[in-house]
């Protein structure tokens, strides 16, 4: 009897745990809210995509996938079924893409909006709104995969064209010019080198110790200016005492005019005893004629030179500018 006591107490106990789990699971799984169900038929694969997989809309988890088979309605579409939680934004321009999470292969749903109004959405054969299902990235690489395999074969059989035996001597020829165009650069540079060597040699024994030398030579230059600037302000202070003589001769009631009253005195009186003494007074005047002619030719050659009055009748030396000048310096050197 104690026995079918305890017998009965376990299972009344699991009987009660069974009920707690159920309830727990009947809990968990309950839906939150209300949802609404939507379609979506495609042609193409849907490997990854399992029931109970989540839709998202631009990323936010907003319902699950409830159901994937054969499509009554187009034969050998895919459809899914999935429902959407009612505080979705979803507008007759949203549309479906099949997206992968990571690495592991999983596909998702994912919803998103174009922005534009279309109608509004058709329904299936079970009344269910359908929503566009668009290529993903990858189905769409996966449909692009013929072509570019055509087009990786064209540009194959391009290269092999192009590496034909012909063109590879034609390849081979041009690299062979290269090496011999590259083996006359480097001889070009290695002449540079030696053209630099040598400049830097000619400028290092040559033209540095003319450089050196060029400011003695310059302070010689200058001193020899000096000297030329001091005798052609000697010449000019002379030229101007000069002209300060030939006025003193040429000024009024001046030597030469009083030279010129006594000729005219001088004859007035041989006129007055002219006479008498006609022949004394002839040889008079002659000599004063003769003295008048040498007085004037005196004058003139003054006028013309006036330097003869402090270096004399001789030859007067050329100044600055004149044929046959040459500086002190340069003189007292030669």
């Amino acid at each position: 009897m104690e026995n079918k006591a305890h017998a009965m107490a376990a299972g009344i106990f699991v009987l009660v745990v069974s009920a707690l789990l159920i309830a727990l699971a009947v809990w968990l799984g309950r839906e939150s809210g209300s949802s609404h169900t939507y379609e979506l038929s495609t042609s193409d694969t849907v490997t990854g995509l399992q029931p109970q997989a989540p839709v998202r809309f631009k990323g936010v988890s907003v319902g699950k996938v409830t159901f994937i088979g054969f499509d009554p309605d187009v034969p050998g579409n895919i459809v899914i079924r999935l429902t959407v939680d009612d505080t979705t934004p979803l507008s007759p321009s949203t549309f479906a893409t099949l997206s992968y999470q990571g690495i592991t292969g999983l596909a998702f749903v994912q919803l998103d909006d174009a922005g534009d109004t279309p109608q509004a959405l058709p329904a299936g054969a079970s009344g269910v709104p359908r929503l566009p299902l668009k290529n993903s990235r990858l189905g769409e690489l996966t449909d692009q995969a013929p072509e570019l395999l055509a087009k990786v074969q064209t540009a194959l059989d391009s290269i092999n064209q192009m590496l034909n035996e012909q063109n590879q001597k034609k390849v081979g020829a041009v690299l062979d010019n290269t090496a011999l165009a590259t083996e006359r650069i480097a001889a070009a540079a290695q002449n540079v080198n030696l053209l630099t060597a040598q400049l830097e040699s000619t400028m290092r024994l040559r033209v540095d110790p003319a450089l050196a030398g060029v400011p003695a030579l310059t302070q010689e230059f200058t001193r020899s200016l000096q000297s030329v600037r001091t005798a052609a302000d000697d010449v000019a202070r002379m030229s101007t005492n000069i002209d300060k003589t030939a006025d003193r001769l040429n000024q009024k009631d001046g030597p030469l005019d009083r030279l010129a009253e006594g000729t005219a005195a001088l004859s007035r009186v041989a006129e007055t005893f002219g006479a008498a003494t006609l022949p004394r007074v002839n040889r008079v005047s002659e000599d004063a004629s003769r003295a008048a002619r040498q007085l004037s030719r005196t004058v003139n050659g003054i006028n013309d030179n006036p330097q003869s009055l402090i270096f004399g009748s001789g030859s007067v030396p050329p100044g600055p500018g004149e044929a046959g000048f040459a500086p002190p310096a340069a003189a007292g050197a030669r």
